[in-house]
């Protein structure tokens, strides 16, 4: 099989496309001829060798990744021969591997994929979308509320514009650079802003006033003139810092102005019902419903490398997925 491995820690040329041998299953797994797998922003962190975050670094070389998508074409011992030709999908967890034509995983893992949904949309699904949905779960949009997604160009926030619009509540979406603006279009959002320009904060209180809800992804400076956005009593949740730094917020923020702020990961996401895999399974069957139209990115598998770039500069949109040719 051919595979993206990492043989260095440094920039997105240390990736590299190798030809190893082919994977078997142990028992109670199965072997993904994979279609689709997940580049996550944190994948480019771990590639760097910078630490942090719920996954651990690999000894090297490593093949990164950890959201395939495709078809079950081999079966371990204790495995009924009836997954075989299924297609599937499933986050690998804590061991990467998802860089490749083929994945191994445990068959308790594994999420059928409906014929009508795409392998790069499951991708997303079992990937941005279980975080997506446990944001909107632990703190879900009302009709009477203003959202200011300040990601809006980017997988996740992609799809919390969508969940807002579903539930009737007005939308502010927000990316950064005229290309990603644009291309917020087809979301149909009240106002749609550019944070890179000085004074996009301030239009958004001209045009639309004070927001009930910011889902803050982005940190940094554009996290903090959110909250500044935010209407007495409002709730900002952080789910991410893209911009480096998370937001800065004080205890003056929350007591004085009875502001709601606080994350959205870890713990309280994975007390939800059925856990971070019942996030992914309920997410997975949003996309299939119809309820999310998953934004997602492609690239060649060979790629990988050029996908990294694009992402930590910003220049990719949505979910970013590397595909396989067979």
């Amino acid at each position: 099989m051919h595979a993206i491995r990492q043989h260095a820690l440094g920039d997105p040329d240390v990736l590299v496309l190798d030809q190893l041998p082919d994977l078997d299953p142990g028992p109670g797994e199965v072997r993904i001829a994979v279609e689709a797998c997940g580049v996550h922003l944190l994948d480019t962190t771990l590639r760097r060798g910078e630490t942090g975050g719920p996954m651990p670094q690999q000894p090297l070389p490593t093949i990164p990744g950890r959201e395939v998508a495709g078809v079950v074409d081999r079966v371990g011992s204790g495995v009924e021969e009836s997954w075989l030709g299924r297609r599937v999908v499933a986050h690998l967890g804590l061991v990467p591997g998802g860089y490749a034509e083929q994945a191994v995983t445990a068959v308790g893992t594994l999420f059928p994929v409906p014929d009508h949904v795409s392998f790069p949309a499951a991708v997303a699904a079992v990937g941005t979308g279980r975080t997506a949905l446990g944001v909107v779960e632990l703190e879900p949009p009302r009709p009477d509320d203003v959202v200011l997604v300040p990601s809006a160009a980017g997988g996740l926030g992609w799809l919390l514009v969508q969940s807002a619009h579903a539930v009737g509540a007005s939308v502010v979406a927000a990316a950064r650079g005229p290309e990603r603006t644009a291309a917020l279009a087809p979301l149909q959002a009240r106002l749609v802003v550019d944070y890179a320009d000085p004074d996009w904060a301030e239009r958004v209180r001209a045009e639309v006033g004070a927001v009930t809800v910011v889902y803050d992804g982005v940190g940094g400076e554009v996290g903090r003139a959110a909250l500044e956005l935010l209407a007495p009593g409002g709730r900002q949740v952080m789910f991410g810092y893209s911009a480096g730094t998370p937001t800065r917020f004080d205890s003056g923020d929350v007591v004085e102005r009875a502001l709601s702020v606080g994350w959205s990961l870890g713990p309280r996401m994975a007390a939800l019902p059925g856990g971070v895999p019942g996030l992914a399974g309920r997410a997975l069957d949003r996309v299939a419903a119809g309820d999310w139209e998953p934004l997602v990115s492609t690239y060649p598998l060979a790629d990988a490398g050029r996908a990294h770039a694009d992402l930590e500069g910003r220049r990719a949109l949505g979910k970013v997925v590397l595909t396989v040719e067979r």
